[in-house]
């Protein structure tokens, strides 16, 4: 879902979208299941299996409330993203921050689904296909995946001070 806002005079575009990624809400909640069978087949005794299991469930949990899906705002803000249920991390850069805004092909086999930072970039991918790709004045590159990453870019780059 995506909603490009239309510009009016003395007005700018912004571009809000929102990306989930079902297949991992859909496995995240399968292998919830075999856990709790697991902490079940112990005849009650959780003593051996309590911690493993607890681990494993808050991480599937935390999974599930913050990579899951992404909604991001483009305009004369700058851009926004949050993560997930919660809208955790959430993630704002300054119109003035952005050097460059493009529509990038992302392949299959390069895509790390979920939110990834290093310190030379920022990735959230959710899918591959066309996503938006931000570089900063700092050379860092902001990798987001978006419903309509062209409308994204329109948005910021109209935004942008002359």
């Amino acid at each position: 879902m995506s909603t490009p806002a239309l510009a009016g005079p003395g007005r700018h575009a912004v571009y809000t979208g929102r990306v989930t990624n079902w297949p991992m809400v859909v496995l995240s909640a399968a292998l919830l299941a075999p856990l709790l069978i697991l902490g079940s087949a112990g005849g009650g005794d959780w003593s051996g299996v309590a911690v493993p299991l607890l681990v494993a469930a808050a991480g599937l949990l935390l999974n599930l409330l913050t990579v899951t899906s992404v909604r991001t705002a483009a305009g004369p803000n700058g851009v926004s993203v949050r993560y997930g249920v919660l809208g955790w991390p959430r993630l704002h850069y300054r119109i003035e921050e952005i050097a460059d805004a493009e529509v990038v092909d992302l392949p299959g086999w390069y895509v790390v689904y979920g939110f990834w930072w290093t310190p030379r970039r920022t990735c959230c991918t959710l899918r591959s296909g066309p996503t938006l790709r931000l570089t900063l004045r700092t050379g860092r590159t902001v990798t987001v995946t978006v419903p309509d990453p062209g409308a994204a870019v329109a948005a910021i780059r109209e935004a942008r001070p002359a």
